[in-house]
């Protein structure tokens, strides 16, 4: 069995998969995760800052390295958080282990569109739903089985409310459109992605179901545009109770949507262990 070992800092399984950025990733038992990814699956082992990724080179190179954003040292992020900032960095403290996946755009539209007046339990639920339904079955190195993420082109074709069969309520709507918008040709997906933060945004908004948060998060999620800045109601609970002025986007601009993370992480899960 082929596998990758590393010692990283700032990095931990559990937030990751805690985070609500990501839907697919589940712990099978203390230290271990599984994580399926577009048409991927790995496996992944941590003990403190030892990870060790169930691939080999080749694919740790070219794909994980590259989705778990591990070339990026995430000190230097929480280097520039205000010392005089008590609440900002109680939470970074509580989720230094936070990383910004770069996930797969299409997925992440999915994913976001399917969260909305949604909870992280359900949402998992509805995308492994789809991805059962529509997805393809793959077979691993090791012979797990998984099911891909569901390509455009399998849930165009559909009715507008057959996911509801998958517990997507009234979001089936949004999924089936968006799906027909790519396919034809109304959104070009490659060209997204080589578009800036605020062009990107725009273009997402076009789709049906798309509002300002959710462009946001995708930004962030699935094009790695780091200044995104997500707002939903934990986000605008810590801003009402830490930032009565505002959040101080100068200082943190670039990487806003890192602070963010940490922010909405200790928001969902602070004391509530």
């Amino acid at each position: 069995m082929e596998y990758i070992k590393r010692k990283i800092e700032h990095f931990n399984l559990e937030q990751i998969a805690r985070s609500g950025q990501c839907f697919r990733m589940n712990q099978v038992e203390e230290g271990e995760y599984r994580i399926q990814a577009s048409d991927r699956c790995l496996t992944l082992y941590q003990q403190e800052e030892e990870v060790i990724f169930l691939c080999g080179r080749e694919e740790f190179e070219t794909f994980w390295e590259e989705y778990f954003d591990l070339k990026q040292d995430y000190s230097l992020y929480i280097g520039q958080a205000n010392p005089r900032d008590a609440y900002l960095a109680e939470a970074i403290q509580y989720g230094n282990g936070m990383r910004i996946l770069k996930q797969d755009l299409w997925e992440m539209i999915v994913s976001f569109l399917i969260s909305q007046q949604n909870n992280i339990v359900r949402i998992r639920r509805c995308i492994e739903n789809i991805c059962e339904k529509y997805g393809k079955k793959m077979t691993g190195n090791q012979e797990e089985e998984w099911y891909a993420f569901p390509e455009p082109e399998a849930l165009a074709g559909l009715p507008e409310d057959a996911l509801m069969e998958c517990n997507l309520g009234y979001r089936s709507k949004y999924v089936v459109r968006a799906a027909r918008s790519v396919v034809n040709g109304e959104i070009d997906l490659e060209a997204v992605k080589q578009m800036s933060h605020k062009k990107a945004k725009e273009e997402l908004l076009k789709l049906f179901g798309v509002g300002e948060k959710v462009a946001e998060c995708i930004c962030l999620f699935g094009l790695h545009h780091l200044d995104a800045f997500p707002v939903d109601t934990h986000i605008r609970q810590a801003l009402d109770n830490h930032y009565k002025r505002g959040f101080p986007n100068r200082r943190y601009r670039g990487f806003r949507g890192v602070m963010q993370q940490y922010i909405f992480y200790y928001e969902l899960w602070g004391g509530k262990q």
